[in-house]
């Protein structure tokens, strides 16, 4: 149990750090969009396949794995997640993007059978309003392509969740997920550097994000959604964006309001009832 909650937590951890890099990236310009999602992909790609052929080898499993289905839903993910920020609003952006991951993560589970009790509803509603209410000074006339993209990259990321819950082994498919990606990374890498450029520091935030928060955050999370409940795996993301926005206040210097604390908490609460209602149904209690 200790090992679930640490590794859960490790995983919102490294989800919150990929959007303070995005922000630190491209709010002031030092990558473009397109470049920043090609280093992302192919940094995380190269330390995936190194740590894989290091300690992921096994007698007779292959050191990389994954699919191209899950490859095609980490891609639209990430493009998708840095065209629609250059358009959006971080506070818009949460909102659309993780309010398009609960829907797409709720109702694959409702399809699976999973049928969440009026508790966990409840939990699930309080949790989202608290998202809703952190971001809410933000929301202003969004553009509409960059909330179609939004949801797209929310719905991606949703798939990609529900692909990896078969996981058996998650730096293999992670790795391999990213080392298909690889190709079309390397080509946005070059189409970046053609029209923009990146500055050091843009470069280093992608590479970062690559290689840390994205390629070794999401191994961590295919080695943790075996073990929990879809409807906790879809609730327990919106997590991030209070972190996100804890993180900003330590590296961005953005003020901590009472709204971040009163917010982040009632977040927190919401989960914390969605996994213990979810808990205590399945022992039938």
């Amino acid at each position: 149990m200790l090992r679930t909650i640490a590794l859960t937590a490790t995983a919102m951890v490294a989800f919150a750090a990929n959007s303070i890099l995005a922000r630190l990236a491209l709010a002031d310009g030092a990558i473009d969009d397109m470049g920043y999602t090609g280093w992302r992909l192919a940094s995380g790609a190269l330390v995936l396949a190194l740590l894989s052929q290091i300690v992921g080898r096994r007698p007779g499993v292959p050191a990389v794995a994954g699919s191209w289905a899950q490859a095609a839903a980490l891609f639209v993910y990430a493009l998708a997640f840095s065209i629609a920020y250059l358009w959006l609003g971080a506070a818009v952006g949460a909102i659309v993007l993780f309010g398009a991951v609960q829907f797409g993560m709720m109702a694959r589970a409702v399809a699976a059978g999973e049928r969440p009790g009026p508790l966990e509803w409840a939990g699930l509603a309080a949790a989202f309003a608290a998202l809703v209410w952190l971001v809410a000074p933000g929301v202003s006339a969004p553009s509409h392509a960059g909330v179609v993209l939004m949801v797209a990259a929310g719905l991606s990321w949703a798939v990609y969740s529900g692909l990896g819950r078969g996981s058996t082994d998650p730096l293999a498919d992670t790795a391999g997920n990213f080392l298909r990606c690889l190709p079309v990374a390397l080509a946005l890498i070059a189409w970046g550097w053609r029209i923009h450029p990146p500055e050091p520091a843009g470069l280093a935030y992608a590479v970062a994000s690559g290689a840390l928060a994205s390629g070794l955050g999401y191994a961590v999370w295919y080695a943790v959604l075996p073990a929990l409940p879809r409807v906790t795996a879809a609730s327990i993301q919106l997590t991030v964006p209070a972190i996100a926005a804890a993180g900003a206040v330590v590296f961005i210097g953005e003020a901590l309001t009472a709204r971040l604390v009163l917010a982040s908490a009632a977040m927190l609460a919401g989960i914390a009832l969605v996994i213990l209602a979810g808990e205590r149904r399945r022992r039938g209690g």
